[in-house]
């Protein structure tokens, strides 16, 4: 008889949808997973980033049963994956890299298959199935096979797969690259649904856009270890630094007033930087103390300011300075206070 009792007493169960200790795992001589520590809040959204081979879909593909670890210890929703993988599997979804669907099913066959292999009754499949097909656009093409689909049609089919049994953990491993933009919107708008009815989720993307929009907190990994870890405001906060932006009534008035603060000798602020294009002074700064500093020398100056933010690094920036990698990734400063 198969085991069904879950792993709820385990003592750092508590309120974590899924607790990792200590992963290991080698492929051939290669270290994919390195001791990896991971907790992931019920009802939230862990993102979990790094470069290429840092060990993101490894760590999907243990947690999901796809593949046994060498060492170390992992439950979620909570069932052991190595014990308990046959209950665990009833309670999660993924969707991985490239889609994966039955190309000689229709669409809603392939959502209907998955239905019935999770135990749903025939007619809630199929009541499921049309749900999704509906949320993700792919209604006309229902009874359609999928190899008539286009790319970005069987990614949405193999999303809305992931999805038909309402899982409790939700595995998304870059689920939105080759989307367009208004899929990649309905992705993101079913998966802040699936978290608001309770559902934990753990996303992992090159996409740092993504990362700000969906994540509740990050990880970042990198070389098969977690490198750094917390909120967006928190990882920007550890890497440092501010920019001041400052628009002048007058744009005439750049050059001037970039001159008049190298001249000042403020520490750190030597780096100003007028862009006559965008009729923006850039100053970078450390303190507040620094930034009342900059604010009161223009004044009395004389230079009259339209406006002034102030921007954290960008997502993309802080995951350069943590890991180091020489690629950008794309995304920008977001302006964080603004001021008349």
């Amino acid at each position: 008889m198969v085991d069904m009792t879950r792993n709820d007493k385990n003592p750092r169960s508590g309120p974590n949808a899924v607790e990792v200790r200590g992963l290991v795992k080698h492929y051939g001589g290669t270290k994919a997973l390195d001791g990896v520590d991971l907790d992931v809040r019920e009802g939230t959204v862990l993102g979990v980033l790094g470069p290429n081979g840092a060990g993101k879909t490894t760590l999907v593909r243990c947690l999901s049963t796809l593949v046994t670890p060498d060492a170390g210890h992992a439950v979620v929703a909570g069932y052991d994956v190595v014990r308990q993988p046959r209950q665990l599997r009833r309670t999660i979804g993924l969707t991985g890299q490239y889609a994966s669907v039955d190309e000689k099913l229709s669409g809603r066959e392939n959502l209907y298959m998955i239905g019935r292999l999770l135990d749903l009754s025939r007619r809630t499949a199929r009541s499921r199935a049309d749900e999704l097909l509906e949320r993700f656009s792919l209604t006309e093409a229902a009874r359609r096979p999928a190899m008539d689909y286009s790319g970005g049609m069987r990614r949405r089919l193999d999303l809305a797969a992931s999805m038909i049994g309402n899982p409790s953990v939700l595995y998304l491993d870059e689920p939105t690259t080759g989307l367009d933009p208004r899929t990649r919107n309905e992705v993101w708008d079913e998966v802040q649904r699936m978290v608001a009815e309770g559902a934990t989720v753990l996303l992992t993307t090159q996409y740092m856009e993504e990362a700000e929009q969906l994540a509740d907190e990050l990880t970042v990994i990198d070389k098969g270890r977690i490198i750094a870890g917390g909120g967006v405001e928190e990882l920007k906060a550890k890497v440092g630094g501010r920019t001041l932006q400052i628009r002048p009534s007058d744009p005439a008035q750049l050059a001037a007033m970039a001159q008049s603060l190298r001249d000042a000798g403020l520490d750190g602020v030597g780096g100003a930087q007028a862009v006559p294009d965008e009729g923006l002074l850039y100053v970078p700064i450390l303190s507040d103390a620094q930034l009342t500093a900059v604010i009161g020398l223009l004044g009395a100056g004389g230079f009259s300011l339209a406006h002034v933010a102030t921007a954290l690094p960008s997502l993309d920036e802080v995951f350069l300075a943590i890991t180091g990698e020489k690629n950008t990734l794309p995304t920008g400063p977001v302006p964080q206070e603004v001021s008349a």
